[in-house]
């Protein structure tokens, strides 16, 4: 399984991502993005967000069950 993560060290707070997936990203009180809610938009969408990220702070990361 893969998990939708923001880098806070990364997020410049341009909200390119807030405009692209609304239900997935939302601002944090220090103007960083963060993940609220991964399933809020499909795969396709997903990836226009980590792709079009201005900082680069938008990644996927590997979950391994244990």
């Amino acid at each position: 399984m893969r998990i939708l993560r923001v880098d806070p060290e990364k997020c410049t707070g341009d909200q390119v991502c807030i405009n692209i997936a609304p239900d997935v990203f939302e601002m944090n009180s220090e103007g960083k993005a963060y993940v609220k809610d991964q399933v809020g938009a499909d795969e396709e969408t997903l990836q226009k967000a980590v792709k079009q990220c201005p900082s680069g702070a938008i990644y996927w990361e590997e979950a391994f069950d244990e």
